[in-house]
């Protein structure tokens, strides 16, 4: 009896010993995700919340035809482009904040309130800029990260940077609750429908879906801030 069981200690020790120094090594994977236990906690919240929005997006997909799908993205796009313009043009870069701006006035004038980009035929290049990378681009540093419920993962300064772009948004300051609250269920369920060839990728290639999700986000600010300019620094920045 006491021969078997010392085998089985022999045999469960080292597993314990492997468990503990993995999960060592998975706290200390990234520096940047000090908050990495929370984080964990708040991924599986959204996963939960994800089991209702995930169907309802994929409805949307199957059922809405592609015109449709165009014409709510190139609205909400050029809704977005205003502010893209903002941020370019706080950013130092009043040639791309022109085009921006070229954008906002030929797709609201000639394409029927945003709804077509007429802008995007004619050779002005679109833009993504958002009030996260113009900190940056101010030297504000990143900051841990944290995986939030709803908006998902953010640096502390990219959270800062969300709630700026949340204030300024024009569908969250309008006064008619209804329309404001609609708009942002469809916007919310468009932006998840164009989510979904990706899920298939996370899950193929993810041995952790979180640490996944976590390095991709991480590694597609850093470009975004660059202007998609690939350097060999840490991100650091």
């Amino acid at each position: 009896m006491k021969k078997q069981t010392a085998q089985r200690l022999r045999r469960i020790v080292p597993l314990i010993a492997l468990a503990v120094l993995a999960r060592g090594a998975m706290a200390a994977d990234n520096p940047k995700d000090p908050f990495e236990g929370f984080n964990r906690a708040m991924f599986q919240v959204n996963e939960g919340i994800d089991v209702v929005v995930k169907p309802v997006a994929k409805g949307y997909d199957e059922v809405a035809p592609l015109p449709v799908k165009a014409v709510v993205g190139n609205f909400f796009g050029n809704l977005y482009d205003a502010w893209t313009a903002v941020n370019n043009l706080l950013q130092g870069k009043p040639g791309d904040a022109a085009s921006d701006a070229g954008r906002v006035l030929v797709n609201t004038v000639v394409g029927i309130g945003g709804a077509f980009d007429i802008a995007s035929e004619m050779g002005l290049t679109k833009h993504s800029e958002d009030f996260g990378q113009t900190l940056a681009v101010w030297g504000v540093g990143d900051g841990p990260y944290f995986y939030w419920p709803i908006i998902g993962p953010r640096t502390t300064r990219d959270t800062a940077g969300w709630a700026v772009d949340s204030w300024v948004d024009p569908v969250w300051g309008l006064d008619e609750v209804p329309v404001r609250n609609s708009l942002v269920a469809v916007r919310f369920i468009d932006t998840r429908a164009a989510l979904l060839p990706s899920d298939k990728v996370v899950e193929e290639a993810a041995f952790d879906k979180y640490n996944y999700i976590r390095d991709a986000y991480l590694q597609h600010r850093h470009s975004a801030i660059r202007d998609g300019a690939r350097e060999k620094d840490d991100l650091t920045n």
